[in-house]
């Protein structure tokens, strides 16, 4: 199991930051209907009883732009990716259909506000990540959207650079159909509530739609 270690500079940002990890092996598919039945449902109820600006009173994700704003991070420009699944709920522009994997993360984000990082583990290098605060022109390819400036964010680091913000995650470890090695990562910038529970209702998914085996959880 990989190692995380939290720094000063966020412990100083968010002093109640908890964090939770989980590992499992497991077999991705391109699409999963039964999964998808869950993600409509989740979709219909949540338009059903939120307006736009409901989306930031989430006590995750406001804690999230919290501390994005006492880094001196613009949460309207970088918005926390489960804020940013959230408004395109909203305003009617539906999910992408990425993965199983992929997928069923965008689900436990939408439920719970949680931004979560997810990645292949056999491409992150070495076994410890820490979590730090970009730093200025530091490299950093986000999953679709190329360069992006994380100056400001939090940032998962293994040993060769990035690899996740609550923002997008790094091309570098990405989740693919061929990944056979599942890791995520919970931010809970808000502190425990509602951590385990969380954690606990992705892990009922993987096993569900993705064959789940080996699970592992960490929290720090």
């Amino acid at each position: 199991m990989i190692t995380i270690c939290v720094s000063d500079e966020i412990k100083n940002a968010c002093s109640a930051f908890a964090g939770a990890a989980i590992y499992a092996k497991v077999k991705n598919t391109p699409h999963n209907e039964k999964l998808w039945e869950q993600i409509d449902i989740s979709i219909n109820e949540y338009k059903a009883n939120h307006q736009l600006e409901d989306i930031k009173k989430n006590p995750v994700i406001a804690a999230t732009r919290a501390v994005y704003k006492k880094l001196g991070k613009d949460p309207n420009r970088y918005r926390p990716s489960a804020e940013a699944l959230c408004r395109r709920i909203i305003r009617e522009l539906g999910l992408y259909q990425i993965d199983t994997l992929v997928d069923l993360i965008n689900l436990v984000s939408i439920k719970t506000g949680y931004s979560i990082g997810g990645f292949d583990a056999d491409k992150i290098e070495g076994n410890v990540l820490t979590l730090g605060v970009g730093k200025e022109n530091e490299p950093y390819e986000a999953i679709g959207r190329g360069m992006m400036n994380i100056d400001g964010l939090p940032v998962y680091r293994d040993n060769v650079g990035g690899i996740g913000t609550p923002t997008s995650d790094n091309e570098r470890t990405k989740i693919e159909l061929n990944t056979t090695a599942f890791f995520a990562l919970f931010n809970g910038y808000n502190g425990k509530e509602g951590l385990v529970d969380a954690v606990n209702y992705m892990k009922s998914l993987l096993v569900e739609f993705a064959e789940a085996e080996e699970i592992q959880v960490i929290y720090y």
